[in-house]
């Protein structure tokens, strides 16, 4: 059972990271067109910026819970495990009563 549980959360943790890696790939790609359409049409106004920068924010937020916090997760598993127990001892005390 706790070897489940930990394959579950290695898949959890590797399918963030795909997440996150797909997010920053797509976030380039689309920038770099913007770059091109800024550069094509009107450079004397660079705008791309606004949308690298913003998008880049939320990149970062991204990175920072997929990398950093991803901790959290872990305690969020103990909790509900505990609660878990908890309530299968409770049912069990119904049931033998």
């Amino acid at each position: 059972m706790e070897d489940q549980q930990a394959y579950l959360r290695a898949k959890r943790r590797v399918e963030s990271k795909i997440a996150f890696y797909l997010h920053l790939a797509v976030y380039i790609v689309v920038n770099m067109l913007l770059i091109i359409i800024n550069l094509a049409t009107s450079a004397g106004y660079l705008w791309f910026k606004w949308p690298l920068i913003g998008w880049g924010i939320a990149i970062g937020f991204h990175a920072l819970m997929t990398f950093v916090f991803s901790g959290g997760s872990f305690i969020k598993e103990q909790m509900i495990e505990k609660e878990m127990k908890r309530m299968a001892e409770k049912n069990n005390k119904f049931t033998s009563d």
